[in-house]
Parts: structure tokens; C-alpha cells; sequence
């Protein structure tokens, strides 16, 4: 379903983090147990997560733009799973020849899903 990614994103609360990525979008958590980090996986991509308490969501930036071959599927396992879609960000085609649609998560990382159409 997913294909490459591997970026790096700030969290404040790891076992929040961690409960949001595994259970809520189905992430697998990856490598060791570290204190401050996490690493979570999904198909052929890994998100990597450094402990950062100061940062307020409000001026997080994080972003990440990650490619799926079954926007359709996923978007709908998101749905059946409760995950709240961005309110700008439901599920369309841009003009740039991609279907896309975007959640934040607890700290305000924007993760955006698309599909080359």
C-alpha cells in the first residue's frame, strides 16, 4: 500500500505518539526501545519521532507527503478507525494529478496520503 518515506518529526508525549501511529493508523512500532525516540512502520515506509516536550502544536510545521498505491482503501480504513481527517483536507483529486487527503496528528504533524492518478 505505502511505498518509501522516512522522515523525521517532533513529538511531545512518546507513549501518546506511539498509541495514535499503532493504534489509530496501524503502524507497527520498529527498531528498539528508546528513551526520547521513536521508530513506527507500515508497509515499505518508517516514521522516525524525536521527543521534543517544549514544542507547542500550534507552531509545529511538520509535515510529510506520503504515496500510496490504494488511496481509496486507506482512506476508508482511516475512516472505519475514527481517525479525524484534516477539515481541509478530505479526500480529492488535485489538479496536479494526484488524489490526496490529510490528518494531523497529536502534535500537530501534518501527514497528507496521495495517489498518482
Amino acid at each position: 500500500m505505502l511505498t518509501d518515506i522516512n522522515p523525521k518529526l517532533p513529538m511531545r508525549d512518546k507513549a501518546v505518539t506511539k498509541e495514535f501511529y499503532i493504534n489509530k493508523l496501524g503502524f507497527l512500532q520498529s527498531g528498539g526501545d528508546f528513551e526520547g525516540y521513536l521508530m513506527v512502520e507500515k508497509d515499505n515506509i518508517e516514521i522516525h519521532f524525536f521527543e521534543f516536550k517544549e514544542l507547542d502544536p500550534k507552531e509545529n510545521y511538520g509535515q510529510v507527503y506520503i504515496r500510496t498505491d490504494a488511496i481509496n482503501k486507506l482512506y476508508q480504513s482511516f475512516l472505519d478507525n475514527n481517525v479525524t481527517i484534516h477539515p481541509n483536507g478530505g479526500l480529492k483529486t488535485k489538479p496536479w494529478g494526484q488524489k490526496e487527503f490529510s490528518i494531523l496528528d497529536p502534535d500537530n504533524n501534518l501527514l497528507t496520503f496521495g495517489q498518482s492518478l
